[in-house]
């Protein structure tokens, strides 16, 4: 599995927003692209991850 083009492990059956937590992402914070399509949040602990599949994580940042 790739996240943001790097190479990535995981145990297998984890779930999307299990993942993201484990790495320190804030859900609400985050939008997440697998193989080009976007992952709508409602679908974080549905959706499990896939060796196949290339994932992008993009951190929303406020600022002013």
């Amino acid at each position: 599995m790739k996240i943001n083009g790097e190479e990535a492990t995981f145990q297998k059956g984890t779930k999307l927003n299990e993942f993201l937590k484990s790495q320190g992402y804030d859900l609400s914070k985050v939008a997440v692209e697998c193989n080009g399509e976007i992952i709508p949040r409602d679908f974080y602990n549905k959706h499990e991850l896939n060796d196949n599949n290339s994932y992008e994580i993009v951190v929303f940042v406020g600022g002013g």
